[in-house]
C-alpha cells in the first residue's frame, strides 16, 4: 500500500520538504528586509530610521501582547483536528472569534492609548495621529496571524509560502513610494497597507482548504475548547515575557559591572547569531510543529518524529554553524562597524550555543502538544530562562564579555540533558541510534571548528576551519542524501504488498 498519513507525516523526504520550503521564504524575506531598509535609510535618514523603528517596535509589542499567544495553540489545535471535518469546524468557529475579539482589543487598546503611547515612544504628542492610524495594522495583524496559524496546522506549505512572500514584496513594493512622497507620516500607512495586504491573502488562502461554513458558536458548548486555547495561548505568553524580563536583567546586570559598550556588543553578538540560526529554527518550527501534533497521542509516533527532527536538525545546523564560524569576521563587517570587532570570540562560542539551541528544540515542543501546560511553562518559561540569566551573570562576573558566550553553550548544553530526561521520565522518549550518531558530529564538528580559531592564529586558522566547514557541508549532504535513499526505499515494499493483495483479491 502507499505510505499512510501517519508514516509521511513523519517520513524525512516531509521534514526535509517543510523545512526547505520554509527555509527559502525565511531567507526570502530577509533579503526583503535588507532591501528595504536601505531604502528606508536612504529616504529616510537616520531621524527616519528611528521613527520607523519605534513604530514597528511598538507595534510588534501591542501585537504580541494582545494576541493572547493564541497563535501556537489554534496550529496545534487545528493540526489535530484536520482529519475530522466536523471538529475541524469547530475549531475554526472558535478560533475565528477568539481572533476577532483580540483584533478588536488590540485596536482599541491602540486607539484608547494613542496619546500616553505618543509621549512614552516619542517625548511628545506629535504621534498621537500616527498611533491611531496605527490601530488598523494591529488589528489586520493579529487577525492575519491567526489566519497563518491556520494554514500551518493543516500544512498548506505551498498557500502560506505565497502569502508570507506577497507580504514581503508588497511592504517594498508600496512602503518605498510612501516613504518619498510622504516622508515619515508615510511610515504609518504602509505599515496598515501591508497588514490589510497580508491579511487578505492569509484569507483568501485558507478559504478552499477549510470547511465551507464554520461551526456556529454556543458558549455552553464551547466553553471549554475557548478556556484551554487561551490557556496555552497565556502560558505561551508568559514564557515569551519570562524570556524578554531575562534578557532585560542580563543586560541591566553587564550594564552595572561593565558599561553600555559592553551592552551594546552582547546585543549585537546576540542578534547576528538568532538571525542566521532562525532562518533554520522557524522553517523547521513551521512544519513539525502540526506534525507533532497529529500524533500527539502516539507514544511511537512522538519518538519517530522526534527523532528524525533532530537528525535533520543536527545535519542541517552543522554546515551553518561551521560556515558562521568562519565567515564571522565578514558579516560584523557587513552588518555591523569594525568596532564590534571585539565581539569576534563571543559570537562564536554563541554560534556553538545554536548548535544545542537547535538540537534540543524538537524535545521542547513535545510537553505542548501533550497539553501538559504545567510541565511547558516550568520548562521553557520557568528553568531555561533562569539558567541562562544565572549563567551569563556568573559567567560574565568571572569571563568577562566572553563568559556570555560560555554562558550561552553551558546552558544549551544542560537544557538539552535537562529536556532529554524529562520527557524520558513523562513520555518514554528516547533518542535512537541515528539521532545520537547525528547529534555527536553535529557537536564535535561545531566544536572543533571553534577551538581551531582558539589555537591556531593567521591564515592557517582559516585554511584549518574552511576544511571542517567542508568536511560538515559534504557529510551533511551525503548524510541526508542516504536517509531520503531509505525513507524512499521503506515505501518501496509497502507498494509492493498493496499490488499482491489487489492481486489477490481480483483472483
Amino acid at each position: 500500500m502507499k505510505k499512510s498519513r501517519r508514516d509521511e507525516n513523519s517520513s524525512y523526504r516531509s521534514i526535509l520538504k517543510g523545512a526547505s520550503m520554509f527555509g527559502s521564504v525565511q531567507v526570502f524575506q530577509m533579503l526583503i528586509n535588507m532591501v528595504r531598509s536601505k531604502f528606508v535609510a536612504a529616504i529616510l535618514g537616520p531621524a527616519g530610521w528611528g521613527v520607523s523603528g519605534l513604530f514597528t517596535t511598538s507595534a510588534a509589542t501591542l501585537t504580541k501582547t494582545c494576541s493572547l499567544g493564541l497563535n501556537l495553540a489554534i496550529t496545534k489545535e487545528i493540526a489535530q483536528m484536520s482529519e475530522d471535518n466536523d471538529k475541524l469546524s469547530t475549531v475554526v468557529g472558535v478560533a475565528r472569534r477568539l481572533l476577532l475579539a483580540t483584533s478588536l482589543f488590540g485596536a482599541l487598546i491602540c486607539l484608547f492609548f494613542s496619546r500616553l503611547l505618543s509621549f512614552s515612544t516619542f517625548d511628545s504628542p506629535a504621534y498621537t495621529w500616527g498611533f491611531i492610524l496605527l490601530s488598523i495594522y494591529v488589528a489586520f495583524t493579529i487577525s492575519g496571524n491567526g489566519e497563518m496559524a491556520m494554514l500551518q496546522g493543516l500544512r498548506e506549505t505551498k498557500k502560506l509560502m505565497t502569502a508570507s512572500i506577497v507580504g514581503s514584496v508588497t511592504g517594498l513594493v508600496v512602503g518605498v513610494p510612501m516613504y518619498y512622497f510622504w516622508g515619515t507620516d508615510g511610515i504609518v500607512p504602509a505599515m496598515c497597507v501591508l497588514g490589510l495586504v497580508t491579511w487578505g491573502f492569509y484569507r483568501r488562502s485558507i478559504r478552499k482548504s477549510l470547511p465551507e461554513r464554520p461551526g456556529g458558536f454556543k458558549w455552553a458548548v464551547h466553553a471549554p475548547l475557548v478556556k484551554k486555547m487561551i490557556g496555552i495561548g497565556l502560558i505561551l505568553m508568559a514564557s515569551d515575557i519570562i524570556g524578554s524580563f531575562t534578557t532585560y536583567l542580563a543586560q541591566i546586570f553587564i550594564r552595572h559591572f561593565s558599561d553600555l559598550g559592553t551592552v551594546g556588543l552582547y546585543t549585537s553578538a546576540n542578534m547576528m547569531t538568532m538571525q542566521y540560526s532562525g532562518v533554520v529554527l522557524t522553517a523547521m518550527a513551521m512544519d513539525y510543529l502540526p506534525r507533532l501534533a497529529k500524533v500527539s497521542e502516539d507514544k511511537a509516533g512522538i519518538n519517530k518524529i522526534v527523532n528524525r527532527q533532530t537528525e535533520v536538525v543536527s545535519l542541517i545546523i552543522t554546515p551553518v554553524v561551521t560556515l558562521f564560524i568562519l565567515l564571522a569576521p565578514l558579516a560584523i563587517r557587513i552588518l555591523l562597524t569594525e568596532e564590534f570587532m571585539s565581539a569576534l570570540e563571543l559570537i562564536r562560542w554563541m554560534a556553538l550555543g545554536v548548535t544545542f539551541k537547535a538540537i534540543m528544540t524538537p524535545l521542547g515542543y513535545v510537553a505542548f502538544v501533550k497539553d501538559n501546560r504545567k510541565l511547558f511553562f516550568w520548562l521553557e518559561g520557568v528553568t531555561g530562562n533562569f539558567l541562562t540569566l544565572i549563567l551569563s551573570c556568573l559567567f560574565f562576573r568571572i569571563f568577562g564579555l566572553v563568559g556570555l558566550g560560555y554562558a550561552m553553550v553551558a546552558d544549551g548544553a544542560c537544557c538539552l540533558v535537562i529536556y532529554y530526561f524529562v520527557n524520558r521520565r513523562m513520555y518514554g522518549y528516547r533518542f535512537d541510534r541515528k539521532a545520537l550518531r547525528s547529534l555527536a558530529i553535529s557537536i564535535l564538528m561545531s566544536a572543533g571548528a571553534l577551538l581551531i580559531t582558539l589555537e591556531v592564529r593567521g591564515p592557517g586558522m582559516y585554511a584549518a576551519v574552511a576544511v571542517v566547514a567542508l568536511c560538515s557541508v559534504s557529510l551533511s549532504f551525503v548524510m541526508l542524501r542516504k536517509i531520503l535513499k531509505a525513507d524512499k526505499a521503506e515505501a518501496v515494499p509497502a507498494d509492493d504488498s498493496e499490488s499482491t493483495e489487489q492481486n489477490q483479491s481480483e483472483k
